[in-house]
């Protein structure tokens, strides 16, 4: 997988070398590319932002530099490309797997006030959004989806905790326990430390129920919302829409 990043703040992007994706850039699995937009201001200031026509408070990124990226790292559109928007699609799991086929990706990140609109027709493939909030520009959203993407590139992360981690199995991953057995006073429960796999994997798929049907029930199908065992988090069976208690 190659993905290439533009964006006018470069140094943002140094927790991408460490831990897993740190590795798998060593390892070849992964082939990032962090690409300052300045460099390819033809602005004798290296200026990328003016003010935006028909007036309006703040700066938009002008469209020569970014047209300009764009052209020199993916000149023949191989690449996927995606600007970073708030009115993008909203980025969720399932995305994951419609962008891996891509092969390469080429993250635009917005900053300011966003990019001049031209950018975005003559260049753009797709607008992604990671959430329903404000942030200065498009560079986290761009380190979430080379996480998100990056770990389910072949050999950067064991099938066997892909398959089992939250959202990605349908639910809230259940609770984890290491060492020691008692911690604090609070022990590990026992069926974690009886050996009996069976009931261990059953106790893991009630949890993961539970914490799903307390916090993100709407992960859930309507019969598994009713089949779902208690749990302390979840409102008594009295407690009604409405009621102020």
């Amino acid at each position: 997988m190659k993905i290439t990043v533009l964006t006018l703040f470069p140094e943002m992007f140094a927790p991408l070398k460490e831990s897993i994706l740190g590795r798998a850039q060593k390892s070849g699995k992964i082939e990032l590319s962090i690409v300052d937009i300045r460099d390819f201001s033809e602005d004798r200031h290296k200026k990328c932002d003016d003010y935006p026509f028909g007036g309006g408070a703040g700066m938009v990124m002008t469209p020569q530099p970014i047209s300009s990226a764009i052209m020199a790292c993916d000149p023949h559109h191989r690449a996927h490309r995606i600007y970073l928007s708030p009115k993008g699609k909203l980025f969720c799991q399932s995305m994951v797997g419609e962008l891996l086929p891509y092969g390469e990706l080429l993250l635009l990140c917005g900053h300011y006030e966003g990019v001049d609109q031209r950018v975005i027709d003559l260049y753009i493939d797709e607008e992604i959004s990671i959430g329903d909030y404000v942030l200065t520009g498009g560079e986290l959203p761009a380190m979430v989806i080379c996480d998100c993407v990056a770990r389910y590139v072949d050999g950067v992360i064991s099938e066997d905790s892909l398959k089992d981690e939250s959202i990605s199995s349908g639910g809230l991953e259940y609770p984890q326990y290491t060492r020691p057995a008692t911690f604090s006073g609070v022990d590990v429960p026992q069926i974690l430390l009886s050996g009996d796999h069976e009931k261990i994997a059953k106790w893991r798929r009630e949890e993961s129920l539970k914490l799903t049907k307390s916090r993100r029930p709407d992960l859930l199908a309507p019969d598994l919302i009713d089949n779902a065992p208690a749990t302390p988090d979840s409102p008594p069976d009295d407690f009604k829409k409405g009621d102020k208690r």
